[in-house]
């Protein structure tokens, strides 16, 4: 059983199993002055929930506040001083409604609808190992091409963003570090191990970062995501296994899945944002969405609270030199849309069907300001046939995978895409979840010809080095005479594409 279960963390994995040595800024206060009163008392029966409260960014405020917190029933977990947010524990019932209403706080709600408490796992689906004959031919093929890696004749991947050529003339720099916000990565492989920046690395489940020696690791072999994702952007090229499109840069890990369940829960991202600032990291690559709204709507206080909090974090990374990029998501859903159907949320109890506005309910972290939306491509330079798209919320695509429709002409022809997991394995996995750690390794590169670029200076020269299709003349993959998805916008931008396909090749002329 397997602790991921998002429609954007991953599809299907098959592991190798083979052993080689427009701003939302600060959102609008809409508290009032409130008196203090008697510590509230906890309900027996009554959930013990985490919230995060957002403040006015003085001390004078969040002391006060603080003080207040503790008058309602809630335990203070953090504090983040320099962006206003508080996490807090209670088990009061009316703690949101009670804190809302005390000066300096400008929002705060509930990250989470179940108790902090194990919540179970949930099937990820059957895993489809490549076998011996398989690994052996793939290598075959490799070994033709001088100077590629063993498995690297299956990673259809590089050769489509040129990631292969850009290799021989700039690996990128070791200064520049992209950080893995996700289920961890097992910094132990030997793909990995090269380029593995511990001092930059954590676990942040709870909202408290913890960088003792191994904490940032998978808690399972389970948990593959975060170190599938690493690969895909460092691997090094040594002789084993796979190659990342960036493979000459360092790569960091920041765990933020709850043990019991692996949800990434908005206090854990806080920290994650807030932590890979604070230890220099340039980029971080964000292959989720924040647990356990899948759309975050501003008209509830809770949600409303979720983006607030983790847009403060996302802003601060930015104001400090970080570049943020995520995943835009595996619904196939028009993210520029008046009208989408939500079934999935609250994903840690039980799913309400809602139809929301994504113009007002944010899918976070990706549709924050200033973070880098990506879709998802196949062999073909076709947009995905799951990957989620929108004109003006995608800004750029990369190779994310698709096993139906874009199958390439690789030894395994596998349309997935290729990459280390835990315990000396590869395995092929698709998703946007794919597509996002692609354009993080060209970004790092750019960082690499560019180092004193901004964020905001990256993520132009992402924009501007990129390959635009264009819209489709259509878009029927299943050949059924009815459009998949509708592509808007022309060949400079669109819907499907934002600017366009990453060119590593290019980032490094």
């Amino acid at each position: 059983m397997s602790r991921l279960r998002s429609r954007r963390r991953l599809a299907l994995a098959v592991p190798v199993v083979l052993s080689l040595t427009a701003s939302l800024g600060f959102l609008p206060a809409a508290a009032s002055a409130a008196p203090y009163a008697e510590p509230t008392a906890q309900t027996a029966d009554a959930p013990n929930l985490s919230y995060v409260v957002n403040t006015k960014v003085d001390r004078y405020t969040i002391a006060s506040v603080k003080k207040a917190i503790a008058a309602a029933g809630g335990t203070v977990v953090i504090t983040y001083d320099k962006i206003g947010v508080i996490v807090v524990h209670s088990a009061n019932p009316d703690f949101g409604p009670q804190i809302r209403k005390v000066r300096g706080v400008q929002s705060a709600g509930a990250t989470r609808t179940s108790a902090l408490t194990p919540a179970g796992t949930t099937d990820e689906g059957a895993v489809q190992p490549l076998t011996k004959e398989q690994a052996e031919k793939v290598e075959k093929a490799s070994a033709a091409e001088a100077g590629s890696e063993p498995l690297e004749a299956d990673q259809w991947d590089l050769r489509a963003i040129g990631a292969d050529k850009a290799a021989q003339i700039n690996p990128g720099s070791k200064k520049v570090t992209v950080a893995v916000i996700d289920t961890g990565v097992d910094d132990t492989h030997p793909d990995i191990a090269p380029n593995f920046s511990a001092s930059q690395s954590a676990n942040c489940d709870g909202g408290v970062p913890d960088t003792t020696e191994g904490a940032w690791r998978p808690y399972t072999a389970d948990d593959y995501h975060g170190t599938h994702v690493a690969g895909e952007i460092a691997a090094a090229r040594n002789g084993i296994g796979v190659a990342g499109v960036a493979p000459g840069v360092k790569v960091a890990a920041i765990n933020v899945t709850d043990p019991s369940n692996g949800l990434f829960y908005p206090e854990s991202v806080v920290c994650a944002f807030v932590f890979a600032a604070d230890h220099g990291v340039e980029i971080t690559n964000n292959s989720y969405y924040v647990d356990p709204w899948l759309y975050n709507c501003l008209d509830d206080p809770d949600q409303r609270a979720i983006v607030d909090s983790v847009n403060r974090a996302s802003l601060y990374a930015q104001h400090k030199g970080t570049l943020n990029l995520a995943s835009a998501g595996n619904s196939n859903d028009d993210l520029d849309s008046d009208a989408l159907v939500d079934d999935s949320s609250p994903d840690d109890s039980t799913p309400v069907t809602r139809t929301v506005d994504p113009h007002e309910c944010f899918d976070v972290p990706t549709m924050l300001p200033g973070v880098v939306t990506v879709s998802a491509t196949g062999v073909n330079n076709l947009k995905s046939y799951y990957s989620s798209y929108g004109y003006g919320v995608v800004d750029i695509a990369a190779p994310g995978g698709d096993r139906l429709y874009q199958i390439p002409d690789t030894p395994s022809k596998n349309g997935r895409i290729l990459s280390t997991l835990p315990n000396n394995s590869y395995g092929f996995l698709q998703g946007t979840s794919m597509a996002s750690p692609h354009a993080a390794g060209v970004a790092a590169l750019l960082k690499s010809t560019h180092p004193w670029a901004t964020p905001a200076q990256l993520q132009a020269l992402m924009k501007a080095q990129a390959d635009n299709p264009g819209c489709p003349a259509s878009y029927d993959q299943d050949g059924d005479g009815t459009q998949d998805a509708t592509c808007v916008g022309g060949k400079r931008v669109n819907g499907f594409y934002g600017f366009g396909i990453v060119n590593a090749l290019r980032a490094v002329k």
